[in-house]
Protein backbone atom coordinates (compact mmCIF):
# COMPACT_ATOMS: atom_id res chain seq x y z
CA UNK A 1 0.00 0.00 0.00
CA UNK A 2 2.85 2.38 0.78
CA UNK A 3 4.22 1.96 -2.75
CA UNK A 4 0.77 3.03 -3.97
CA UNK A 5 1.08 6.26 -2.00
CA UNK A 6 4.58 6.82 -3.34
CA UNK A 7 3.35 6.27 -6.91
CA UNK A 8 0.33 8.53 -6.42
CA UNK A 9 2.55 11.20 -4.88
CA UNK A 10 4.79 11.10 -7.95
CA UNK A 11 1.78 11.20 -10.31
CA UNK A 12 0.09 14.06 -8.47
CA UNK A 13 3.41 15.93 -8.30
CA UNK A 14 4.01 15.64 -12.04
CA UNK A 15 0.42 16.56 -12.82
CA UNK A 16 0.70 19.53 -10.48
CA UNK A 17 3.67 20.89 -12.41
CA UNK A 18 1.87 20.32 -15.72
CA UNK A 19 -1.32 21.97 -14.45
CA UNK A 20 0.68 24.90 -13.09
CA UNK A 21 2.23 25.42 -16.51
CA UNK A 22 -1.19 25.08 -18.15
CA UNK A 23 -2.58 27.72 -15.81
CA UNK A 24 0.32 30.10 -16.35
CA UNK A 25 0.40 29.79 -20.14
CA UNK A 26 -2.98 28.68 -21.45
CA UNK A 27 -5.37 30.09 -18.86
CA UNK A 28 -3.69 33.40 -18.08
CA UNK A 29 -5.17 35.11 -21.13
CA UNK A 30 -8.54 33.33 -20.98
CA UNK A 31 -9.77 33.74 -17.41
CA UNK A 32 -9.90 36.58 -14.90
CA UNK A 33 -7.02 37.04 -12.47
CA UNK A 34 -9.34 35.95 -9.66
CA UNK A 35 -10.14 32.67 -11.41
CA UNK A 36 -6.46 32.16 -12.21
CA UNK A 37 -5.65 32.64 -8.51
CA UNK A 38 -8.23 29.98 -7.70
CA UNK A 39 -6.64 27.59 -10.19
CA UNK A 40 -3.19 28.29 -8.73
CA UNK A 41 -4.51 27.55 -5.23
CA UNK A 42 -5.61 24.12 -6.44
CA UNK A 43 -2.16 23.51 -7.94
CA UNK A 44 -0.38 24.64 -4.77
CA UNK A 45 -2.41 22.37 -2.51
CA UNK A 46 -2.02 19.47 -4.93
CA UNK A 47 1.77 19.85 -4.98
CA UNK A 48 2.03 20.14 -1.19
CA UNK A 49 -0.10 17.04 -0.71
CA UNK A 50 1.78 15.13 -3.39
CA UNK A 51 4.83 15.66 -1.17
CA UNK A 52 2.77 14.61 1.85
CA UNK A 53 1.96 11.34 0.05
CA UNK A 54 5.67 10.76 -0.63
CA UNK A 55 6.44 11.47 3.04
CA UNK A 56 3.69 9.08 4.13
CA UNK A 57 5.16 6.31 1.99
CA UNK A 58 8.69 6.99 3.20
CA UNK A 59 7.58 7.12 6.83
CA UNK A 60 5.92 3.74 6.42
CA UNK A 61 9.04 2.18 4.98
CA UNK A 62 11.41 3.81 7.50
CA UNK A 63 9.33 3.06 10.57
CA UNK A 64 6.77 0.45 11.41
CA UNK A 65 3.72 0.95 9.21
CA UNK A 66 0.83 2.15 11.32
CA UNK A 67 -2.81 1.98 10.25
CA UNK A 68 -2.79 5.75 10.77
CA UNK A 69 -0.38 6.06 7.84
CA UNK A 70 -2.87 4.29 5.60
CA UNK A 71 -5.63 6.61 6.75
CA UNK A 72 -3.36 9.62 6.18
CA UNK A 73 -2.45 8.54 2.67
CA UNK A 74 -6.03 7.92 1.57
CA UNK A 75 -7.17 11.17 3.15
CA UNK A 76 -4.47 13.05 1.23
CA UNK A 77 -5.64 11.40 -2.00
CA UNK A 78 -9.27 12.26 -1.23
CA UNK A 79 -8.26 15.79 -0.31
CA UNK A 80 -6.48 16.35 -3.61
CA UNK A 81 -9.40 14.93 -5.56
CA UNK A 82 -12.03 16.96 -3.72
CA UNK A 83 -10.13 20.19 -3.10
CA UNK A 84 -7.85 20.68 -6.09
CA UNK A 85 -9.97 18.99 -8.74
CA UNK A 86 -13.09 20.89 -7.65
CA UNK A 87 -11.17 24.16 -8.02
CA UNK A 88 -9.88 23.18 -11.47
CA UNK A 89 -13.37 22.27 -12.62
CA UNK A 90 -14.82 25.45 -11.11
CA UNK A 91 -12.35 27.61 -13.04
CA UNK A 92 -12.64 25.69 -16.31
CA UNK A 93 -16.43 25.28 -16.30
CA UNK A 94 -17.52 28.41 -14.44
CA UNK A 95 -20.00 26.31 -12.41
CA UNK A 96 -19.91 27.98 -9.01
CA UNK A 97 -21.67 25.10 -7.22
CA UNK A 98 -18.40 23.14 -7.47
CA UNK A 99 -17.03 25.47 -4.80
CA UNK A 100 -19.30 23.70 -2.30
CA UNK A 101 -17.19 20.54 -2.70
CA UNK A 102 -13.85 22.23 -1.99
CA UNK A 103 -14.17 22.48 1.84
CA UNK A 104 -14.66 18.71 2.08
CA UNK A 105 -11.29 18.30 0.40
CA UNK A 106 -9.74 20.72 2.85
CA UNK A 107 -11.18 18.75 5.75
CA UNK A 108 -9.78 15.53 4.28
CA UNK A 109 -6.35 17.16 4.02
CA UNK A 110 -6.48 18.36 7.62
CA UNK A 111 -7.59 14.91 8.77
CA UNK A 112 -4.71 13.40 6.78
CA UNK A 113 -2.20 15.57 8.65
CA UNK A 114 -3.80 14.60 11.96
CA UNK A 115 -3.54 10.91 11.04
CA UNK A 116 0.10 11.43 10.08
CA UNK A 117 0.69 12.92 13.52
CA UNK A 118 -1.11 10.02 15.21
CA UNK A 119 1.08 7.55 13.33
CA UNK A 120 4.12 9.15 14.94
CA UNK A 121 2.77 9.00 18.49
Amino acid sequence: MLSTFFSLGAIFGGLGVALGAFGAHALASRVSSERLDTFETGVRYQLVHALALLATALAGSAFSASPWLLYAGWLFVAGIMLFSVSLYLLVLSGKRWLGAITPFGGLAMIAGWLCLLLSAL
